[in-house]
């Protein structure tokens, strides 16, 4: 299948339409077979869950063209198993996990030439969406679902690539309470962090770096992204909380972490160790590895790098995790699959 005609190298970290997106529905207890769409639109009730009491949620995923021109998807059944957890948190019908995975083979396979090109540094970036649609008026769940994923080509998710940011931690603002619903890929979320993301931005930093709501003395998240620092005695620290949601990126990491030599901790991670680190990133689906520059914590800053070079921890665990993911080097855990070609997973 001949790709479309578009500049790899410039792509944003933005929606574009593809050819089609896969649509599958649950109602009367059970989900339909699911359908390919060619149109970027839904049709909902005005009064459906989603809209009025937040019954969704969502994931994110990649597939990446290896270098004999096959697609790659990157350990896709962790993502079925999270949203399978997100929809449990808010009450709604999970789709099983043999048909996320058949659903993400099936609308990639029909949008095949959006994958960009290996050596391009971009990617197919896979959205899986689960709402609910029911029409009702009274908090209450619903009783019927529609589960959707659509593909678009993507560029990196932070324009500069892989250079250094500076992040501020944020204080006056919260993510997530403890026992709520932070450790779900739930919409909620995200824009409950929107306030503080531009408060960051508007001051010049690329992010924030959230605090626990109880406390406000450990580290949270990094913005839509998990934290994590590398000490002077060489370990990898991640923050362990019950507000933060679990990442496969951070999951991966942390084996490559540990299969490199490195300690590997994750443990609640009080703030003024940001000041003891030698290296420190953010890291998630769509930017892999942010590296960081610097933490502002009140009237204090601490910077990881004089210049724009990255740490040579954080640099060997990006290079080795994008390697796996595009194929060019092995894939020793299991981690890729191979996305079949339309005869073997369904139309």
């Amino acid at each position: 299948m001949e790709k479309v005609n578009l500049n790899w190298g410039e792509l944003p970290f933005g929606y574009s339409p593809t050819d089609c997106h896969i649509e599958y529905r649950f109602k009367d207890g059970s989900w339909d077979e699911g359908k390919l769409v060619d149109h970027d639109r839904l049709d909902l009730s005005i009064s459906a869950t989603c809209l009025h009491y937040g019954q969704e949620c969502f994931e994110g995923a990649k597939v990446f063209e290896t270098r004999d021109g096959r697609a790659l998807a990157f350990r896709i059944e962790k993502n079925a198993q999270r949203m399978a957890h997100s929809a449990k948190t808010v009450l709604m019908e999970p789709l099983p996990e043999e048909k996320f995975v058949e659903a993400v083979f099936r609308v990639v396979d029909a949008n095949r030439r959006f994958i960009p090109p290996f050596g391009s540094g971009a990617s197919l970036y896979v959205r899986p969406l689960l709402i609910g649609t029911s029409p009702l008026i009274g908090v209450k769940p619903s009783s019927e679902y529609l589960f959707l994923i659509f593909v678009c080509p993507v560029g990196p998710y932070f324009k500069s690539g892989l250079k250094p940011i500076k992040l501020i931690v944020e204080e006056e603002f919260d993510r997530a309470a403890p026992d709520g619903v932070g450790h779900a890929k739930v919409g909620g979320n995200y824009a409950a962090g929107l306030r503080a993301s531009r408060k960051a931005k508007d001051g010049g930093y690329a992010e924030v770096l959230y605090l626990d709501a109880a406390k406000k003395e450990y580290l949270d998240e990094s913005g839509p992204a998990n934290f994590f620092g590398i000490t002077p005695d060489n370990r990898y620290i991640t923050p362990e909380s019950p507000s933060i949601l679990k990442s496969i990126t951070n999951m991966s990491l942390r084996t490559l972490a540990e299969d490199m030599g490195m300690g590997v901790e994750q443990r609640p991670v009080h703030v003024n160790e940001i000041f003891y680190l030698k290296e420190a990133g953010c890291c998630g689906t769509a930017a892999v590895i942010t590296p960081v520059k610097s933490i502002t914590y009140r009237d204090r800053t601490v910077t990881y790098c004089e210049t724009d070079e990255v740490g040579p921890a954080s640099k060997k665990l990006y290079d080795t995790l994008t390697g796996i993911q595009n194929g060019s080097i092995e894939d020793k855990y299991g981690w890729t699959a191979e996305i079949p070609a339309a005869s073997k997973v369904g139309s």
